[in-house]
């Protein structure tokens, strides 16, 4: 007993040192598995309504998710060119500006703010990323290099996964023994159902965002409203974060560009900054019908986790692990809850799920199987007529 604990430690802190060193593949492997379970419902909905295999869906599926990931922007491309351009270029003047700005002592009342150094940082980000030196010609390459071949192995990792996924499910109940399988079954399916609630949810809430954002900037007439209101949009898939960097984009383009329509003032900057004005308000009113009505409505009380809790947790997951970090955080944190719910339940001796009314997945008691088998094999009496 103490020798197979023993093992279990060894083995565990092999793993975790591993994962450690090899923490770039993971996330890679992360990021794989998180597309094909995105893609996923598409190939088991294509499963149920034709006869097609397995093989054969995830290929069309597969396929088919490649060709309008890359098709879709490059037909937009053409079409909102004047308006994408517009935008970057607001954004790099909003930064030279603000550069300009941050180059000289603020002051305010009795108090002087030196923040030089941030302008000169911002300056040398704008000159580094719009005019790379020669010598970094050699780093550039390598790096892309690099990327393209992690993205050769995430795109064939997610064909993998789609493919084998049932063997792998198979494997990792079969992992655990005999008499803890239906509740490892059970457990899945509560994982799959926070996720899915959580992706379903984010889906929706983003399409809902960009509309109503690109309808909000088209009517105070900032241009480039259906630029910007994509990117709300799209951004809104990381939670409180995304939409703060969205509105301070459209911010920026309202204090440089003001508005088609809106004249409040005859001088230009002052009417320039009444718009930006009015943007701000407007972000923050439907920033907040977002967070108290529209987003519970959309994803609900699945998760059971408080608001600020989630807040705290995509900022600190933002600053540690990037935009992946932020995507992935709340339904980790709340599929950790569910299995530490478990083992709590397990530990005390209690029964493994509470009733909530769902149908849980149990296998039949051994002795009950055994009397099954053997009435079955009992042989059948003859009624004389």
């Amino acid at each position: 007993m103490a020798f197979r604990y023993t093992m279990g430690v060894v083995v565990f802190c092999a793993v975790l040192a591993f994962l450690f060193h090899a923490r770039e593949a993971v996330r890679m492997f992360v990021i794989a598995a998180f597309s094909a379970y995105l893609i996923s419902p598409a190939t088991v909905f294509l499963m149920e309504r034709t006869r097609l295999s397995r093989a054969a869906a995830v290929n069309i599926v597969y396929f088919t998710a490649l060709i309008v990931l890359v098709g879709i922007p490059a037909a937009l491309t053409p079409i909102f060119f004047d308006e994408i351009k517009l935008v970057a270029q607001d954004i790099l003047d909003l930064t030279a500006t603000l550069s300009g700005f941050l180059s000289e002592p603020i002051q305010l009342g009795g108090f002087v703010l030196h923040l030089e150094q941030l302008g000169e940082s911002l300056a040398h980000f704008q000159e580094d990323a719009l005019s790379p030196l020669p010598s970094e010609a050699l780093e550039l390459l390598e790096a892309t290099s690099i990327n393209i071949l992690w993205l050769l192995i995430v795109l064939v990792t997610v064909h993998l996964i789609m493919s084998e996924w049932p063997r792998m499910r198979k494997w990792l109940f079969e992992l655990a023994p005999p008499e803890y399988q239906g509740d490892m079954h059970e457990l899945y399916k509560r994982l799959r159902n926070v996720w899915m609630a959580y992706l379903r949810g984010q889906i929706v809430l983003m399409v809902v965002v960009g509309i109503v954002f690109t309808i909000a900037w088209a009517a105070i007439g900032i241009p480039g409203a259906l630029v910007l209101g994509v990117i709300a949009g799209f951004f809104t898939l990381v939670p409180d974060v995304g939409p703060t960097v969205a509105a301070a984009l459209a911010i920026g383009v309202a204090l440089l560009e003001g508005s088609t329509w809106i004249r409040l003032s005859d001088d230009p900057v002052v009417n320039n900054m009444i718009v930006g004005g009015i943007t701000l308000v407007l972000y923050i009113i439907l920033i907040n019908a977002k967070n108290f009505f529209v987003r519970p409505i959309i994803i609900g009380r699945s998760l059971h986790m408080n608001e600020a809790l989630i807040f705290v947790a995509i900022l600190t997951a933002t600053i540690l692990w990037g935009i992946m970090g932020a995507l992935l955080i709340v339904p980790v944190m709340a599929s950790i809850s569910v299995v530490m719910e478990y083992l709590r339940r397990r530990i005390l001796g209690m029964p493994p799920f509470a009733d909530d009314g769902e149908k849980q997945f149990k296998a039949p008691p051994e002795q009950a199987h055994r009397r099954i088998l053997k009435i079955a094999a009992k042989p059948k009496r003859k009624i004389n007529q």
